[in-house]
C-alpha cells in the first residue's frame, strides 16, 4: 500500500470501524461486476449509511487524492465499478430508504440505494409505478448514473426523462441539490442531466426525485413469431409508425430462442420472435391489438397471453435472457453489444451485422428494445482462445461502427466504463474534450471514477 493509502485508511477506522472492509472478498465482490473484462479491485470498501457519510469519506480521499468508485447492485456490463488505479469503493446499498411519496403530484423521492423492484412494491397500494424495466436487479443510483432504460423506454423514455432532480455529493465532499420537484425549469445549467450518465465521475448520487405514473387500465401481451428477422424489424418499424400504445416491443433472434428454450424450460418457436405489450384503456387496446396483427402480417405465428400470469411468464423469460445467452457456453459471459440507431435504420443494422456474424465462428445470439432502436449481442467466446476473441472484437467494432455511421451511438443503456470509451472519439468528436475540461474543473484532481468515460 502506498502511503497516501494508508494514512487514508487510518483516517477513516475512526469513523467506520467494521464497516471499512480491506478483506480479498470484499474487493473481489466490489470489482468484478457482469463485465466481461477481467477484474479489478479497489483496495478497500466503505459501507456508507448517509449522504453525510459520502461527503465524509469524498473529502478525506480528495486530501489524500485517493481514487473513489461508487458502487451499487454491481451489475455494471461495461466495467464502471472496476477499479484500474486502486482507491476505495463506496457501497451505497445501504441507503435504501423511500424518503416520501406525493401520489397527487405523482412523484417520489428515494435513497441511491433503493432498488426499482423495492419502489414499485412499496407504490402498489398507491395506483402508481416507476416505469423503468431493466433486466437486471439495480438500484435507482446506479440506474441514474447510468443513464439505465430498458424495455419500457419506447412509452416511458429513460432514467434521462424521469428523474427530476438529485442530491449529489461533490468531490471536495459539498452537498448539492440539482433539479426539483417542478415538471419544468428554466433556472441555469440543467445540472440533473449533467450527473445522469456521468457514472460517478463527477459526483455521487446519493438521492432522487422521480416521476410516477398511473398503473394503466388495461394491457396486453402478445407473441409473434417470423420466418426472418427481416420480416420482424419491418413490423417494429411500421408499428412505431402507426402509433400503437405500445409500452414494449423486444426483439429475440431464432438463436437467442433456441437458448431461451433450454434454460427457461420453454417450448417457443426457435424463430425470430417479437414480444409486444400495448397499455391504456380497454378500447385503445383492443383496438391496437387488432391494427397490430394485421401489420403482423408475414408473422409464422401470432399468440396473445390469455391471463395477466402468462404475461408475466412470457416477460420473465425475456429478462432472461441474457442468462439464457450466456448458457449456450456455460462459464462463459462474452461480450454484451449495446448499439442504438434511428429506429428507420435498425433493419438494415441488423442484417448487415448478421452477415458479419456469419463469416465468423462466434456464436451471438441476439435480443433488444426494438421499440428505440436498441439491440444487444452477445457474443461468446473464449478469451483464452486468441482467434475467437480476434473475431468477437471484429464483431464489437464493426457492430458500433455501422451504428455511429447510421447516426446511432456505441450504448443505448450499459454505459461506457472500462469498456466503451474507445469509441467516444468517433461518436462525439470535439465534443469528447468538452467532456473532459468539465471533468476537470469539477474533479480537478481526478480522483472520481478514474479512466471511465475517457482518459484524462
Amino acid at each position: 500500500m502506498t502511503d497516501s493509502l494508508n494514512a487514508l485508511l487510518d483516517a477513516l477506522r475512526p469513523h467506520f470501524a467494521d464497516r471499512l472492509l480491506t478483506s480479498d472478498a470484499a474487493r473481489e465482490h466490489h470489482g468484478s461486476g457482469e463485465s466481461h473484462l477481467a477484474p479489478q479491485w479497489p483496495d478497500a470498501v466503505v459501507m456508507v449509511q448517509s449522504t453525510q457519510e459520502v461527503s465524509d469519506v469524498l473529502r478525506i480521499c480528495t486530501k489524500h487524492c485517493v481514487p473513489v468508485i461508487p458502487f451499487g447492485a454491481g451489475s455494471s456490463i461495461e466495467g464502471q465499478i472496476h477499479a484500474p488505479h486502486g482507491g476505495i469503493s463506496i457501497d451505497l446499498s445501504a441507503m435504501d430508504a423511500i424518503l416520501s411519496v406525493k401520489g397527487e403530484d405523482m412523484d417520489c423521492t428515494v435513497q441511491c440505494g433503493v432498488t426499482r423492484q423495492a419502489l414499485n412494491e412499496h407504490l402498489r397500494a398507491t395506483g402508481l409505478f416507476f416505469p423503468v424495466d431493466l433486466g437486471a436487479h439495480a438500484t435507482l443510483g446506479g440506474m441514474a448514473a447510468t443513464r439505465a432504460s430498458g424495455t419500457t423506454t419506447v412509452r416511458y423514455g429513460s432514467m434521462r426523462d424521469l428523474v427530476l432532480g438529485l442530491t449529489v455529493v461533490m468531490p471536495d465532499g459539498a452537498i448539492i441539490k440539482t433539479g426539483g420537484r417542478a415538471r419544468k425549469s428554466s433556472a441555469g445549467y440543467d445540472l440533473t442531466r449533467l450527473m445522469i450518465g456521468s457514472e460517478g465521475t463527477l459526483g455521487i448520487i446519493t438521492e432522487l426525485t422521480l416521476r410516477l405514473f398511473g398503473i394503466p387500465e388495461a394491457s396486453q401481451t402478445a407473441m409473434c413469431s417470423f420466418v426472418s428477422i427481416e420480416d420482424a424489424t419491418q413490423t417494429v418499424v411500421m408499428a412505431l409508425q402507426c402509433g400503437l400504445c405500445l409500452n414494449r416491443i423486444e426483439l429475440a433472434d431464432g438463436l437467442q430462442m433456441k437458448a431461451i428454450n433450454s434454460y427457461s424450460k420453454s417450448d417457443l418457436p426457435e424463430h425470430p420472435t417479437l414480444w409486444i405489450e400495448l397499455t391504456g384503456s380497454n378500447a385503445a387496446v383492443e383496438h391496437d391489438m387488432a391494427v397490430l396483427k394485421d401489420l403482423a402480417g408475414d408473422a409464422s405465428r401470432f399468440d396473445c397471453a390469455e391471463t395477466a400470469e402468462a404475461a408475466s411468464r412470457l416477460w420473465r423469460i425475456r429478462h432472461d435472457a441474457l442468462y439464457a445467452a450466456r448458457a449456450l457456453r456455460p462459464g462463459i459471459k462474452g461480450i454484451s453489444t449495446d448499439v442504438c440507431v434511428p429506429i428507420s435504420q435498425l433493419p438494415a443494422c441488423i442484417s448487415a451485422i448478421l452477415k458479419v456474424i456469419a463469416t465468423t465462428s462466434i456464436l451471438a445470439p441476439l435480443v433488444g428494445h426494438v421499440g428505440d432502436g436498441n439491440f444487444h449481442l452477445v457474443l461468446l467466446y473464449d478469451p483464452a482462445d486468441e482467434s475467437e476473441t480476434r473475431e468477437a472484437q471484429h464483431i464489437n467494432k464493426s457492430l458500433v461502427e455501422m451504428a455511429i455511421e447510421m447516426g446511432g451511438t456505441c450504448t443505448g443503456e450499459h454505459g461506457v466504463g472500462l469498456g466503451k470509451k474507445a469509441y467516444l472519439p468517433a461518436e462525439h468528436g470535439p465534443a469528447l474534450d468538452v467532456m473532459a475540461r468539465i471533468k476537470r474543473a469539477l474533479d480537478p484532481e481526478n480522483i472520481m471514477n478514474p479512466g471511465k468515460i475517457f482518459d484524462l
